[in-house]
């Protein structure tokens, strides 16, 4: 019979197909220093509660420490004959230390030590994406300050629209991801549970103290079922689902510099460094890297498809199926995290082309609305007044002009409540100076939202400050 760790019931090897397709290293090795931290914190409670001598203890956390050095200097060696990152780590230390080596799996189960181990994984990631957030939030701060006197068209049905500030543009954006580190944090208290003392479903005869290795481990508390311990997904569930919703904002950042980059815009220059060249057409700089951003989010919507799709009839508790979480949730993390680390210096090395967007601005009849406003202020109601601006454009199409440039004749022939007054009012200063309500693109009110948002960012800077203590991949 083979050396499996869990070998003892079986008289016959597995088949030679099994050992790979039931394999988890591959991919679960990422997990080994975790799995090491929770295994440090796990024996020392078997000491504390009397479970293992002291020197067991001893021996146990020299060898865990020998471990986690080799796996901190690329120096381990996994292989799928030990099927996961648990038991290759197990196979290490009882080769390191001999048989007490395997007193480490005392009063738990693999299945509650993977359930440790990814959410102590998935603690440390939720706070490297919001410092990540953080930072591409704080470019767009940044740029927002620097470029509050330039105005672009904003558009609807990607028609141009009304004129607004760049800064007020790019605050839009910094609102999605404030939103998209606010459901991190939020979701941080369901992921900082502790889980392991479940045991394989029902937890264990053994006299340990789950509350100690909770609390050693930086958890809030554990959970209060062995079963949803051990089965419990949600909280992946919960980060992918953030996660593509980040994706989604990245996307839709992506797609703007994608066109804004054009000559057909001509809104902005891409730093080379962020570009590629064609290998045909060798006047092209294509803007690869914010397609490729583009393109990724369905590769991250589909790991939170594929999650959903396997949990939606397990039965509890643990079941082979739950060893399919983790690849898509490896494979969302790096791809977020590339993501994030370059949208930043995108955005912060982009060339803005002032002049163009103010031309821009200043065609497509984006005053419109303003020329009904004024007429609505003069008693006229909106619809009526609606109508009458309406004909006034078609009439600015076929004479090739713009509204500010039809003569006070031409606009009285239209409305007689039409003043002299009202080219004051069409200029694209005024009518973006005009937007004075809360939240609107009014200077005042840009140069507000972006002082609040400065406040935000600096609270949420603090909460990164206060929580990574416990998330660093290091030993209690």
């Amino acid at each position: 019979m083979g050396s499996k760790l869990w070998s003892g019931r079986f008289t016959k090897s597995t088949h030679r197909w099994v050992e790979e397709f039931n394999a988890s290293i591959a991919f679960d090795q990422v997990l080994a220093e975790v799995d090491i931290q929770g295994s440090l914190a796990h024996v020392a409670m078997l000491g504390k509660c009397g479970i293992l001598s002291s020197d067991e203890v001893a021996q146990i956390e020299q060898g865990l420490e020998q471990i986690l050095a080799k796996v901190r200097e690329g120096r381990c060696v996994f292989t799928i004959e030990h099927e996961d990152i648990h038991m290759n780590i197990e196979k290490m230390l009882t080769d390191e230390i001999g048989p007490v080596g395997g007193k480490l799996h005392t009063g738990r189960s693999r299945n509650d030590q993977v359930a440790l181990d990814m959410h102590l994984y998935i603690r440390m990631q939720t706070v490297e994406l919001v410092r990540l957030i953080h930072e591409l939030h704080g470019v767009l701060l940044k740029q927002a300050s620097q470029q509050i006197d330039v105005i672009l068209p904003g558009y609807t049905h990607l028609q141009r629209a009304q004129p607004v500030r760049l800064s007020h543009h790019l605050l839009a954006y910094a609102s999605m991801f404030e939103r998209d580190m606010e459901r991190l944090i939020d979701s941080y208290k369901r992921v900082n549970l502790c889980p392991l003392g479940a045991g394989a479903i029902a937890g264990t005869t053994f006299p340990i103290d789950r509350e100690w290795v909770a609390e050693r481990l930086g958890f809030d508390g554990i959970y209060d079922n062995s079963m949803d311990a051990v089965s419990d997904r949600d909280y992946l569930l919960e980060f992918l689902s953030i996660a593509s919703i980040i994706m989604v904002h990245l996307s839709r950042l992506a797609e703007e510099l994608i066109l804004w980059s054009s000559d057909e815009f001509n809104f902005v220059e891409l730093d080379d460094a962020f570009c590629t060249g064609s290998s045909m057409m060798p006047q092209k700089k294509n803007p690869d890297i914010p397609e490729l951003i583009r393109g990724k989010s369905g590769r991250v919507f589909g790991h939170l498809i594929g999650l959903l799709t396997t949990l939606k009839a397990l039965p509890l508790t643990y079941n082979k199926d739950l060893q399919e979480d983790k690849e898509g949730v490896f494979d969302t993390i790096t791809t977020l995290t590339g993501c994030l680390k370059l949208m930043a210096p995108i955005l912060e090395t982009m060339k803005v082309n002032a002049q163009r967007m103010r031309q821009s601005a200043e065609q497509g009849f984006a005053n419109a609305t303003d020329l009904a406003d004024y007429l609505v202020e003069r008693g006229l109601p909106f619809r009526q007044a609606h109508e009458v601006v309406g004909r006034m454009v078609l009439h600015c199409i076929r004479e090739g002009k713009g509204l500010a440039d039809c003569t006070l004749s031409e606009c009285q022939a239209f409305s007689p409540l039409i003043g002299e007054d009202v080219y004051a009012r069409l200029g694209c200063e005024q009518v973006v100076e005009a937007r004075r309500s809360a939240g609107g693109t009014a200077k005042e009110q840009v140069l507000s939202t972006l002082s609040q948002k400065k406040e935000k960012c600096d609270k949420i800077n603090q909460w990164i400050s206060g929580v990574w203590k416990f998330t660093a991949s290091k030993t209690p």
